[in-house]
């Protein structure tokens, strides 16, 4: 398959929350691939170090920064040193099952924090040079299993459907500053981690459930970023896109 190309996206900056692993690499790597220049949050320094070798290999740039984005004055610090962002790629998460008896206050506010509460303080800390440089773009990418209804992820859903929310108000209240903020809702994208949920039985109920043959990759979630954050979509805001084969 060949990969679209975006002229607008060379050199610009760009933010990826979670960018080590599973989707987030994905995104980083599509970035990379454009002539962007790509900074990456995560917490799991072997396979971030590892992805920025594989894209340094190529030719291409690629900025790891190991930060806990649950630590809020740290993530302001290093967006302050790192920045100023042309984009902003909302994508960490954590999608541990839980059952509604067994959440404690000390877990709903740490849930909180680990899927949601970043995303706006990321938003925040990059705003103002967006602003001052005459736009921008932000990214947030929601989910499916609230969409869906899935079982034993009810503070990963509410903070899900909550993120589908922030882009509305982000998009309203920051388009007159030129700035744009989207949101991507992927249905289940083959990674690592999400293989680990899946038994071969679960595996083929997905795909019967899906419009579409084919199982969605990082890549296929990465192509609608790169889009978004292009000067093709320069009117596109405030809305949310499924990446999801028709999953139902």
């Amino acid at each position: 398959m060949t990969s679209a190309s975006y002229p607008s996206l060379s050199g610009k900056r760009i933010l990826v929350t979670g960018g080590g692993s599973g989707i987030g690499a994905g995104i980083v790597e599509g970035f990379a691939a454009q002539g962007a220049e790509v900074t990456f949050f995560d917490i799991a320094r072997d396979d971030s170090l590892s992805l920025v070798d594989g894209i340094i290999g190529r030719g291409e740039r690629a900025t790891f920064e190991q930060i806990d984005l649950t630590d809020i004055p740290a993530l302001q610090a290093a967006i302050a040193r790192l920045g100023p962002f042309d984009v902003l790629v909302n994508n960490a998460a954590n999608d541990d099952r839980h059952s509604i008896a067994d959440v404690t206050e000390t877990y709903f506010d740490e849930r909180v924090a680990v899927n949601l509460k970043h995303l706006f303080f990321c938003a925040q800390a990059v705003i103002p040079a967006m602003s001052a440089q005459g736009g921008g773009v932000i990214v947030n990418l929601g989910s499916i299993s609230w969409h869906l209804g899935l079982p034993d992820l009810p503070l990963y859903q509410m903070c899900k459907a909550a993120i589908e929310g922030l882009t509305r108000s982000l998009a309203r209240d920051l388009g007159r500053d030129g700035i744009r903020a989207t949101c991507i809702i992927p249905g289940n994208v083959c990674t690592p981690r999400q293989l680990k949920w899946y038994t071969p039985e679960g595996e083929a109920e997905i795909m019967a459930a899906q419009c579409m043959d084919g199982r969605l990759m990082p890549q296929d979630v990465a192509a609608l970023v790169l889009f978004l954050a292009s000067d093709e979509a320069r009117l596109i805001t405030g809305h949310s896109y499924f990446v999801d084969a028709g999953w139902r």
